[in-house]
């Protein structure tokens, strides 16, 4: 296998799902920074911050070769520590965010998806790196 098994089968749905994340993160908090920029500016840009690292993983999950599985695996990497923190932040302080952002409950206004999805983009950049390494496991 080469390089470019990051992007093809589960990575493709991986590059797609990573790009409405992006373009509805980004898109909901440069909103709210424009609008009401006063009443939650950490909240609002947090989820600016979330867009703008799905965007990077999208990336780097779409393109081939070592430095973008790299970016993917940081970004991803990323997007985990922010999910997990503000998650929790958000429990143990629920005056820290007093409007919701994309990673508030652990992603739980989106479904959750915030916060499998990067287990899953961690789990195929890991998966296919072992491909490159090794053609001969299934």
């Amino acid at each position: 296998m080469t390089a470019k098994t990051l992007r093809t089968g589960p990575g493709r749905l991986l590059v797609a799902v990573y790009g409405v994340f992006a373009l509805a993160a980004t898109a909901r908090g440069v909103y709210q920074l424009a609008t009401k920029f006063e009443e939650a500016p950490v909240a609002y840009l947090l989820s600016v911050f979330a867009g703008v690292v799905y965007l990077v993983a999208a990336v780097g999950l779409a393109r081939a070769g070592r430095t973008s599985r790299r970016v993917a695996l940081v970004s991803c990497s990323v997007e985990m520590v922010g999910v997990l923190a503000v998650g929790a932040a958000g429990l143990l302080f629920p005056s820290a965010f007093p409007e919701d952002t994309v990673w508030s409950g652990f992603g739980s206004g989106y479904l959750f998806i915030p916060l499998v999805l990067p287990a899953l983009g961690l789990w195929w950049i890991l998966h296919v790196h072992r491909l490159d390494r090794d053609p001969e496991i299934p």
